[in-house]
């Protein structure tokens, strides 16, 4: 009914019914899987995870395959212009990171993204090191470099249950 009224369809072949919630984990232990099943929806990897409290909360963490290709396309970048003015690289991947940080910087998905900007400060390491025949880095000097070029840090920029209150007259 719902979305009929704004003139949508379901996706057959996008869609299938998989147990989800407070009692999803006991039903996968009974019939024999680890863990409850999980799905991807707008870039997130929704699964079941519990509260501090041990209560039962939906979980997100950012999608391997947006992970994935946000590393080979920074990857691609890098590799292309690994020679130009410091700067601009630099500059780029801050914009880039900061971008990343705004959508995918939620509660529980901090974590994750941490270890996305490692990868970034790896793939840095490694193609700023190809910018001539000689090594330019070793990691303690990379680590100097960072310092006077330094990536922003990871923090949570939306903490969704508190969004809640907000958007309650949906729900």
């Amino acid at each position: 009914m719902r979305l009929k009224k704004f003139n949508l369809e379901i996706a057959e072949d996008k869609t299938k019914i998989i147990p989800f919630g407070r009692f999803a984990e006991k039903d996968a232990k009974r019939k024999g899987n680890s863990k409850p099943a999980t799905f991807d929806f707008l870039g997130f990897t929704h699964y079941c995870g519990k509260s501090r409290e041990r209560k039962f909360r939906v979980k997100r963490k950012t999608s391997r395959k947006k992970v994935q290709g946000k590393l080979k396309e920074s990857k691609e970048w890098l590799k292309k212009n690994r020679n130009k003015d410091i700067h601009m690289i630099m500059d780029r991947f801050r914009r880039s990171l900061i971008g990343y940080y705004n959508y995918y910087c939620i509660t529980d998905n901090t974590q994750n993204v941490s270890n996305f900007k490692d990868k970034i400060e790896n793939l840095l390491f490694k193609w700023l090191n190809r910018r001539s025949q000689r090594k330019s880095f070793t990691w303690d000097k990379f680590r100097l470099f960072l310092d006077k070029y330094p990536l922003p840090l990871p923090r949570i920029k939306v903490n969704i249950y508190d969004l809640r209150k907000e958007v309650s007259y949906i729900l």
